[in-house]
């Protein structure tokens, strides 16, 4: 059955045909960083509003790449949230009409499901159960997947996410709009143990916090004599802001790697996904990677495309669906929130 899927949960607009769950026949993604770059992060009005003079090309894009007509669809598939509530109902309401004026089936999608199916779209694949960290911009969180829609969180973020940590050390650090692929590529010249960065581990517990961690850069920052606001600090040289962003990615990762390690080792599982947009940071990668050597656990990360936000992901969370007949109508409405 051939899916497409459609996702505008945040700045990017993407639309793709998936065939049975595993193959991607095309995956058209238009994104907004142009746009939201000056301003120092998303603006969701300018978001919303790109999406309502992308959609229709986009989706259009992707058919004709796939080389199909709406008449080879077997059901559409759209991302219902969790999102910036303005994006969401542009994608929702474009794949309501589709659906309704062509008699296609309508299949709704958590954007955190896509996420944590995304490793199914290349090979090899996870077999459940598996631990699954998806870690973004709006999320930070830890599964046991047990089945295709049968998901366990085992913990989540109490308050920031660790891309949107990330986002913001590199606007006070005058760095920049995205702040991951920037604070990665700087950190690939510094030392990661020249700060002290604080590591939140909450004892017993699987959740996660950076609040504290982007305070102690925050004030860092402020003790070198350096101004903040989005200016490039002054009076720090290249090699102190590559330390900074090092030390500070270094701590991210140490909280999210002894995270998994401690769910593995209390699940009993074997296999470990990591996915969401932070997924496609380079040093994240390869610590995971280590992580899965020294617990004797295989470990499945998607390629760098398939880490952001796509609409191929949510084509493969909406064939599962969709095989279970978990159909939706005109009612469905989008959420700003919601959990998976």
């Amino acid at each position: 059955m051939l899916v497409l899927g459609i996702d505008t949960s945040c700045d990017d607009t993407s639309a793709a045909v998936v065939e049975d769950g595993l193959r991607i026949v095309s995956n058209i993604v238009s994104g907004q960083s142009d746009i939201h770059t000056k301003y120092g992060g998303i603006v969701p009005e300018l978001a919303s509003r790109q999406h309502i003079e992308m959609i229709a090309p986009v989706v259009d894009e992707a058919l004709k790449s796939a080389g199909i007509g709406l008449s080879d669809v077997g059901a559409v598939a759209v991302c219902h949230g969790p999102g910036l509530i303005g994006s969401l109902l542009v994608g929702c309401s474009f794949a309501k009409a589709l659906c309704y004026g062509r008699k296609i089936p309508l299949v709704a999608v958590n954007h955190l499901e896509g996420h944590l199916l995304s490793p199914f779209l290349e090979s090899p694949q996870p077999e459940f159960p598996f631990i699954s960290l998806v870690v973004s911009g709006g999320h930070t969180s830890l599964y046991l997947a047990e089945g295709f829609g049968v998901y366990r969180e085992l913990g989540r973020t109490r308050d920031d996410a660790a891309g949107e940590a990330y986002d913001k050390v590199s606007k006070l650090l005058g760095l920049g709009y995205p702040g991951g692929p920037v604070i990665d590529r700087l950190a690939a010249d510094g030392n990661p143990g020249a700060v002290d960065f604080p590591r939140a581990y909450l004892p017993d517990s699987l959740d996660f916090s950076f609040s504290g961690l982007k305070t102690a850069v925050l004030q860092h920052v402020r003790r070198q004599g350096a101004g903040i606001k989005g200016q490039q600090p002054p009076g720090l040289a290249p090699s102190v802001l590559a330390d900074i962003a090092a030390s500070f990615q270094a701590a991210v990762i140490d909280v999210l790697i002894r995270k998994v390690q401690w769910a593995v080792r209390q699940n009993g599982a074997r296999q470990v996904t990591l996915a969401g947009g932070v997924a496609a940071n380079a040093s994240l990668r390869q610590r995971m990677k280590e992580m899965g050597v020294d617990e004797g656990v295989e470990v499945f990360i998607p390629s760098v495309p398939l880490c952001t936000d796509n609409a191929a992901m949510i084509a493969v969370a909406g064939y599962h669906r969709a095989l279970k007949s978990e159909f939706s109508g005109p009612e469905l409405n989008p959420a700003a929130y919601l959990p998976l």
